[in-house]
């Protein structure tokens, strides 16, 4: 089905086909309700997106800041957070001003040979984000059950027939599961806070930046990797296409509305992933920084410390099932966006089985791969790469967003304001600048 929009003077084509079509405007939008209503009617694209900035790529940063500086890093979750709030409103954005996605409308802006690029450059970052749902989900159930590592990526494989079931069932269904897993991750760290009894008064200093973080090299790299990983360049695609999913009036009256009540989602579900990565860092500093145990650095040997550290039984079992809630989470919001860009980009469509067959197939060969011959340590490292690699490709997804935001003839009225502007490329030149040298420094590393 194809859909005029009225911000197609500053597009090369006049018309595009709508974003997920299968669940374009079926969510419905009660009008001339109360705020609360109209909130919850549109609450649910900012959790899914929020899966992305708690993913396990994310935990190995967040342990190692926090067992080596204790709550000093604190200040880099909270500014890779709003660094986020602002991408993602930019994103959102995009895609009710002018119904398109962030793919769509780098298909329509650039040439083929670019956009083919683009596209390339996207596959390879969701394969990435694939990887290390794949692996956090086999040291889970590592964690929990003793599974090997090799039989837990295998197993991950399975997920694919529980997608295809869910996208059957509404996409309202999906986001209730993705929202239900969130919470079960928020209990599990609250009860870890607890237990770990953080110094409060440590907790809101470290909130507040502080000069070492730049003039301490090995402040700086964990610091750097933090912000690297924060930003996901598929949520971008994502959030630009699923915001779309609700029936607001495709009036500019309705769109100004759909943007005011998706921010408020997307700002509120941030702050849920930064809760969750702050608390993942306060543990990491309580349990391990205090007690001698600076050198923890991975999964693994923080969940094998937590109990003796902590003094009780469940610390462990909880950070295992808060991560395997964490791994399997991100499978829904990966596997959309898969779709999102395949469809964007190429204008071809497979069936979802096959689009995730394809996909988690990428992602199991090598983790599988080095699994058997590397052990552990081989997956840790492996979970590593995978952030390099997402740091390298993100700079692709925000250019383009931050330029099309920009731009009055692609979003009419809807248009980033002066100040909107100048923030958003000092965050994106500042995003890109640290990647680019996190990027070197692992290279350097490794040669």
């Amino acid at each position: 089905m194809n859909v005029t929009n009225t911000t197609t003077k500053g597009w090369r084509q006049d018309s595009t086909t709508n974003s997920l079509a299968d669940v374009h405007s079926s969510v419905s939008v009660p009008h001339n309700a109360g705020f609360f209503r109209t909130l919850m009617a549109y609450a649910g694209p900012g959790l899914m997106v929020a899966v992305g900035y708690m993913d396990p790529g994310n935990w190995a940063t967040d342990i190692a800041g926090g067992a080596r500086f204790g709550y000093r890093l604190l200040s880099v979750v909270l500014i890779s957070n709003l660094f986020a709030i602002l991408l993602q409103h930019l994103s959102l954005k995009l895609g009710i001003a002018t119904g398109r996605d962030l793919a769509q409308a780098c298909r329509d802006h650039f040439s083929k040979p670019v956009a083919f690029v683009l596209w390339l450059l996207a596959e390879i970052a969701i394969a990435a984000t694939d990887l290390a749902e794949v692996i956090g989900s086999a040291i889970a159930l590592n964690l929990l059950f003793g599974l090997p590592l090799a039989v837990g990526i295998l197993i991950t494989a399975a997920d694919v027939l529980l997608l295809l079931y869910l996208q059957n069932k509404g996409f309202r269904v999906i986001e209730r599961i993705v929202a239900s897993l969130i919470f079960i991750i928020l209990a599990c760290f609250g009860y870890e806070l607890i237990v770990s009894r953080p110094d409060m008064g440590s907790v809101v200093d470290g909130l507040l930046p502080r000069p070492e973080i730049v003039t301490n090299p090995s402040m700086l790299y964990i610091a750097i990797g933090i912000l690297g990983a924060t930003v996901m360049p598929h949520n971008l695609y994502l959030h630009s296409s699923i915001v779309q999913t609700r029936d607001y009036p495709r009036t500019d009256a309705g769109r100004q509305t759909a943007i005011r009540f998706s921010t408020i989602d997307s700002t509120v579900s941030l702050f849920l992933a930064f809760f969750i990565n702050a608390a993942i860092l306060v543990l990491a500093a309580a349990a391990f920084h205090y007690s001698g145990n600076q050198t923890v650095a991975d999964i693994t040997d923080a969940h094998r410390l937590l109990d003796p550290v902590l003094g009780v039984k469940l610390a462990g079992i909880l950070f295992a099932v808060a991560l395997l809630a964490s791994g399997q989470n991100s499978t829904l919001t990966g596997t959309l966006s898969g779709q999102i860009v395949m469809e964007g980009f190429l204008h071809l469509r497979i069936k979802p089985w096959l689009r995730r067959l394809i996909t988690r197939l990428i992602a199991i060969v090598p983790a599988l791969i080095v699994a058997i011959l590397y052990g552990e340590h081989g997956t840790s490292e492996l979970l590593v790469f995978s952030q390099v690699v997402l740091s390298l490709q993100l700079s692709f997804a925000v250019v383009p967003l931050v330029m099309f935001t920009g731009d009055k003839l692609k979003m009419g009225k809807f248009v980033n304001s002066g100040w909107m502007k100048v923030t958003a490329w000092a965050v994106t030149a500042l995003i890109i600048g640290l990647n680019v040298y996190l990027l070197w420094d692992t290279v350097r590393a490794w040669v």
